[in-house]
């Protein structure tokens, strides 16, 4: 039927040009294109309306960090305070008056060197006196000795009796008694002397001067003449809580602990040395522990009583995946990271990770090396989002909000 319809309309279509002149033909044929036009203009003007109001979602800036594989070290961090390793109050150990300091306040002074001198006229007295003591019983020992020869010669012939021999032995065995005590008083006034000269018994820096020349210094003067402190090397005093003790002292089997010290500020290091002991019990005040650390303070950065920030090397973790804490989100189920695919759009993954400090978090699982992930720009995604992915020194360093 459709067949026939159309042959009748096509029939009467070239009966209709045939009774028209070529230019009414040639009318009609235009008309026909401009209307063809006109339709497809038309179509084509409401398909681009429609996808003017439809428009693809532009790309999402973000900055990107990836995912980096290596050895990150693990430390502990607590508050310590930086302790002499000796402290010498420096005291007169006999009395006079002090002739001369030889000592400039802060000086740094090495063990022996003189510190000050008491005038030792009265001890040089003493022990001339003891020496001439000791002189004085020697010269009565020799003659009692030769006594004792003549007595024994004459007992011999019963000229002297037995009784005065054994007398003069005793005589001769008292004087050599008293010429050790003598000698042990030559060596006490000899020592009461040498204490004149007062020495620094440790290296260290002296502080502050408390005794001026020319005043009278007493063993038993509350104030020392000054004090002599040793801080090459020095010990820093620090606490960690109790739960740290097993990985503390896991790491002490193993070697060396080594320890930094940083300022108050935690910027600066200032020191590197090692633990030397965890203290041998646990203050159950506080659930505690207390450590010492030793500095070799060469270059006398650190002070006694100052307050810095310690951190303490518990291990090496190898071949650890890293990324900047700034990408860990917080999720109702946990922490999860975006992460950029390959065709530039994200998608939401959860991680396990391990914060190490404000610059690096390790993820135990969930991220591969040489991932990329989102730093920045998390608040406007949805999984699946394409993204406009900039590093960081591209968008011009790390987010600091």
């Amino acid at each position: 039927m459709r067949a026939w319809v159309s042959g009748r309309a096509w029939i009467a279509g070239q009966t209709w040009i045939a009774g028209r002149s070529p230019r009414q033909v040639f009318i009609l044929g235009a008309m026909l294109a401009v209307g063809a036009l006109a339709v497809v203009i038309i179509f084509w003007r409401h398909g681009s309306s429609q996808a003017a109001q439809n428009p693809a979602p532009p790309s999402i800036p973000v900055t990107v960090a990836e995912a980096a594989q290596t050895d990150v070290p693990i430390y502990y961090d607590a508050l310590g305070t930086v302790q002499a390793l000796n402290t010498v109050a420096i005291r007169a150990q006999v009395n006079g008056q002090i002739i001369s300091i030889d000592f400039r306040q802060g000086q740094e002074v090495k063990k022996g060197d003189v510190l000050a001198k008491i005038d030792p006229a009265p001890f040089r007295a003493a022990l001339d006196q003891a020496i001439a003591k000791k002189s004085a019983d020697e010269a009565t020992l020799v003659d009692a000795e030769k006594d004792l020869a003549r007595f024994k010669t004459l007992v011999v012939k019963d000229v002297e009796t037995q009784q005065n021999v054994d007398a003069q032995q005793a005589k001769v065995d008292l004087t050599k008694a008293t010429i050790d005590a003598d000698q042990a008083a030559i060596e006490a006034a000899q020592t009461q002397l040498n204490y004149a000269t007062i020495t620094a018994p440790i290296d260290g820096v002296v502080g502050f001067r408390q005794v001026d020349i020319g005043n009278i210094i007493h063993t038993t003067d509350a104030n020392p003449l000054t004090v002599l402190t040793q801080i090459k090397p020095c010990t820093v005093i620090f606490t960690l809580p109790q739960s740290d003790l097993g990985h503390m002292r896991e790491a002490m089997l193993n070697g060396d602990v080594q320890v930094l010290a940083f300022d108050q500020d935690d910027k600066v290091q200032l020191a590197q040395g090692k633990l030397l002991l965890i203290n041998n019990q646990i203050d159950q005040t506080t659930s505690s522990i207390q450590l010492k650390a030793e500095f070799p303070n060469e270059d006398e950065r650190l002070w006694p009583g100052e307050f810095v920030r310690i951190r303490i090397l518990i291990m090496t973790q190898k071949n650890a995946i890293t990324i900047p804490p700034v990408a860990v989100q917080h999720g109702p189920t946990g922490l999860y990271v975006w992460v950029v695919k390959p065709d530039n759009t994200v998608e939401q993954r959860g991680i396990e990770s391990m914060p190490v400090n404000n610059d690096t978090t390790i993820v135990t699982k969930g991220i591969a090396a040489g991932e990329r992930i989102v730093v920045n720009g998390q608040y406007r995604l949805d999984a699946g989002s394409r993204v406009d992915a900039k590093t960081q020194a591209t968008a011009g360093g790390p987010d600091k909000s």
